[in-house]
Order: C-alpha cells, then structure tokens, then sequence
C-alpha cells in the first residue's frame, strides 16, 4: 500500500521522524558542546578567584588564564565540622552536587540555618593566592546565601590573618537589577576591603546596616539603597558562613596560626 503523507497515519509518522531526528542533533550538539562548556565554566571560576585575590587579570588571553591561576592559586578542601584539610580534587570538587547526597552533606537545624541553605556539602575547597615567596597572601572562601530573588554565590578573599577582607565578588545571582544587584558594583563592594570579620570574642561581627557606616567602623558596611532584603542575605550569608557551621572553625585556626600556607 502507498504512503500517504496527507493522511492522519502520514503526517503523525512525518512529525514523529522530524521530531526523532531533530532531537539527535540536539543531543548530539549537546554532547560535542560539553567540553568547551565545561572549559568555560572552569576559566570563569578561575577568573573570578584571581579577581577578588587581587590579581590583575585585563590583559591576560583566554589561552593563559589556566596557566595563570595554576601559578598563583593552590586550592584545599577543608571539613567544614573540624576546620581541617582533607584529601582530595579541590580544583574539581562540586559542592552542588555532594549537598545532595546525604553521605556528604550536613542538614541543617532552622536555628542554625541563617543563610537559608538547608543542606551544606560537608566538604568545601578554599582557594590561597601566594606571594613571590609561596607566603599565603589571600584566603579565598566560597561563600553563597539566599537574597530577596535567588541564592547569591560569592568569593570573599581574607588575609592570611583570617580576620582582614581584602576584597569580595559577587559572581552569580537573580537580584533587582539597580537595587539588589547592586552586590556586583565595584563601589560597593570596595566597603568591604579592610573590614574585620570577627570581633574580640571571635564572633562573627561584619554588619551591613541601613544608610552609612560610620567613619573608621571596622565591621560596618553601608547598606543598599532601596534593597534591604538583599542587604540582608548579605548579612545572613556572613552570619552563616563565618560561624561555626561554616568557615568558623577553620578561620579560627588561622588566626591562631596553626594555619599558614595551603
């Protein structure tokens, strides 16, 4: 019997052909797309690293990127519940994915959950950017909390006296463009650069308060105009992230010394 196209039976076998078809290149691009994806995500992250550790990075080609970082940064994974190293790919490790398992995460109690994450990867990497004479220069924590829109993910570099900023991006976020999102402005975020983020009992004590900081504060940053919700993912992300759920314990071996090089 001939193929009619015009029929019921012809045109569901045409549309079901194309749609088979269409799906193959579509899988097939996805697959041939990956690597350079996966190459891209990964100079982003080590662009943004080198960034917020001070290193001038303008002029530098895609090309060097790699090479650069691996010059100037040496990544560790830490135990968030300890404070200390452990073994394994920190360049590599993915935080996303390791909270999802719950062999490798922590839950977090609501009291304890400051920066609305619910569950933390156990393991986190941090990133030291070293001097000419491989000196710790710049601590680099990935740090991430809920804003009025999205989660905010940032890197904030500390000194190696655990305690100083020297510098914070913010890399990824859905915040208010000209309100929230003005967590990216370079002026706003240079508020931060010698703060200190842990008082005289070691507690967290950075504050982001409404209006202006008052002049020599060593905790307070300005808040946002016309943005407090996101303000205050800012505030919860470092009540989180610097207590002792978070990088809290591992900071405070640094500041006792007991950590000085990656």
């Amino acid at each position: 019997m001939a193929f009619n196209k015009d029929s019921t039976t012809g045109t569901l076998a045409v549309v079901t052909g194309l749609c088979l078809v269409c799906s193959i290149v579509v899988s097939v691009a996805a697959v041939g797309l990956r690597p350079a994806q996966l190459e891209n995500k990964a100079l982003d992250k080590q662009s943004n690293i080198l960034s917020v550790a001070g290193v001038d990075i303008s002029a530098v080609a895609k090309r060097d990127l790699a090479q650069l970082y691996g010059d100037k940064i040496e990544a560790s994974l830490v135990d968030l519940t300890t404070g200390e190293f452990v073994d394994g790919d920190a360049d590599n490790f993915d935080t996303k994915v390791a909270a999802k398992d719950p062999a490798k995460s922590i839950r977090l109690a609501p009291a304890d959950d400051k920066a609305g994450l619910r569950q933390i990867s156990k393991l986190v990497p941090v990133f030291f950017a070293k001097d000419a004479e491989g000196k710790v220069d710049n601590i680099i924590l990935p740090i991430y909390g809920q804003g009025l829109w999205s989660t905010m993910y940032a890197f904030v570099a500390v000194a190696a006296d655990g305690q100083t900023i020297k510098g914070i991006t913010y890399y990824d976020h859905g915040e208010t463009p000209g309100l929230g999102g003005e967590i990216e402005n370079p002026a706003w975020r240079e508020l931060f650069v010698g703060k200190k983020l842990f008082d005289q009992n070691g507690q967290p004590a950075l504050r982001v308060i409404k209006g202006h900081a008052p002049a020599g504060s060593e905790h307070e940053i300005d808040g946002l105009s016309g943005a407090t919700l996101t303000g205050n993912g800012v505030q919860h992300t470092f009540d989180f992230w610097m207590g002792p759920k978070g990088f809290g314990p591992f900071l405070a071996k640094v500041r006792a010394g007991e950590i000085n090089n990656g």
